[in-house]
């Protein structure tokens, strides 16, 4: 029974997708068996990983508006134990294409059903934006996890997100739940990092992570070398927060 979780928060720059390659490729290297899925027409999960998206034959989108099945769009192996659901700049059309289309909010919820049991984890890294493809992500999910960069308004969006992710649950998906909230960017050095963390732990009820993804120029570096923080630099402080992340979301699921 694989778990799916989908990372996910509308505001840009806040680590969500350095977090769902990063975390994708920790369980991967835990020997769990990943499928990283790629939701956002930028497409940063899927090159972050080493995949071409502009080369790829069959996206998420020809999975969205239904010209394939779900086994044809997988790019298998990518890295050991994980393989990737491409995403490239066609899929920002979708959302249009989706207009009139009954049951749109449940596309790639039907898709998923068909392979789930064929992965410990399927990792959704979702668009920076409340919209048709979150929506798509949310009811494919079982759980969300929230990154939360450490700064001035991190709460700001948060609310939105979790009425957001509520409404869903209401609507859509009964058995969704948020997961946890990890905090990314932490910069020990600055009294704002850890202001912002105990003001989030004063003001959420949701489960927060111990891991704090650290602010870390290799962890920055890494994507541009289509490599996780795992095989690019895996004794920095990154990739050793990224794993300990990993083996909380593993242990969180035994529970």
């Amino acid at each position: 029974m694989g778990r799916i979780i989908a990372i996910a928060n509308q505001k840009g720059g806040v680590g969500k997708t350095t977090t769902a390659i990063n975390l994708s490729a920790s369980l991967a290297s835990m020997n769990k068996k990943v499928l990283a899925l790629d939701m956002d027409p930028q497409g940063n999960m899927t090159s972050g990983l080493g995949v071409d998206k502009d080369e790829v034959n069959k996206s998420v989108y020809d999975l969205i508006i239904g010209d394939t099945v779900i086994q044809e769009c997988i790019c298998e192996n990518v890295l050991e134990n994980l393989d990737v659901l491409p995403s490239n700049i066609n899929l920002s059309a979708a959302e249009i294409e989706l207009i009139g289309v009954e049951n749109k909010e449940y596309i790639l919820s039907g898709e998923v059903k068909k392979i789930k049991d064929d992965y410990d984890f399927i990792i959704i890294d979702c668009p920076p934006a409340l919209s048709m493809l979150t929506i798509n992500a949310m009811t494919t999910a079982d759980s969300v996890v929230v990154p939360i960069q450490c700064e001035y308004y991190a709460l700001e969006g948060l609310s939105q997100l979790i009425h957001t992710i509520e409404l869903v649950q209401e609507r859509l998906n009964p058995s969704l739940e948020i997961e946890g909230v990890v905090f990314t960017m932490y910069d020990a050095r600055t009294n704002l990092s850890l202001q912002v963390v105990e003001n989030v732990k004063d003001n959420l009820t949701q489960n927060i992570y111990k891991t704090i993804i650290p602010r870390n120029i290799r962890l920055a570096e890494a994507p541009s070398y289509g490599m996780p923080i795992t095989l690019y630099d895996p004794k920095s402080t990154g990739a050793e927060s990224y794993m300990l992340l990993a083996e909380e979301v593993i242990n969180k699921g035994e529970e």
